[in-house]
């Protein structure tokens, strides 16, 4: 009896070790390997804003409303658009879109997926510049996705990926009409 007990005592005293060194060595790691990532997100999201915002040479940022907005500067030191960052539910998880937006003219110059889950080789497209030109110069607003796109509002929508492509529809959207809520109308 005496012999069962000190096994058991033995047997969780090793447990606790052995959780405890790798809870320790889980941190270590977490902390030599969180600076670079939080870089390669800055670095992402710069590429994201210029992507957004073509002819952009440097951005400012502001925050408004739990929200961060990125003017896009030119060489002139003109504004060239505004950019944020917008989060929608996608089919496997979220999406995370960049969108650019003319305040002045009330339209998209570009969006760029910065993070998704969605099933590679399907959703996964929506990050493919033959989707995302789709709502290149389009005024801000409502869209539609549809298979053969006939009116001024509607995008071709990716086969297969019904809902990936409805959620980066919908983080457009909502992203434009944020900017031109902060923006338009010569703000």
């Amino acid at each position: 009896m005496a012999d069962k007990r000190a096994s058991i005592k033995r047997l969780i005293i090793t447990l606790t070790f052995i959780g405890a060194f790798g809870s320790l060595f889980l941190a270590f790691v977490f902390s030599w390997t969180n600076p670079y990532i939080l870089e390669h997100e800055a670095r992402a999201r710069e590429e994201a804003i210029f992507t957004c915002l073509p002819g952009s040479v440097d951005y400012e940022e502001e925050e408004i409303d739990d929200h961060t907005f990125y003017t896009g500067i030119d060489e002139h030191e003109q504004r060239v658009g505004i950019a944020v960052e917008y989060s929608v539910a996608g089919y496997q998880g979220f999406v995370d879109v960049m969108v650019g937006v003319d305040p002045e003219a009330g339209e998209v110059i570009g969006a760029h997926v910065l993070n998704h889950e969605e099933t590679p080789g399907l959703g996964a497209r929506i990050t493919e510049d033959e989707f995302l030109d789709n709502f290149r110069d389009l005024p801000v607003g409502d869209y539609e996705v549809v298979d053969s796109p006939e009116e001024e509002r509607e995008i071709e929508g990716i086969a297969g990926a019904t809902i990936s492509a409805e959620a980066v529809k919908e983080a457009v959207s909502e992203a434009g009409e944020l900017i031109m809520e902060n923006y338009g109308g010569g703000n």
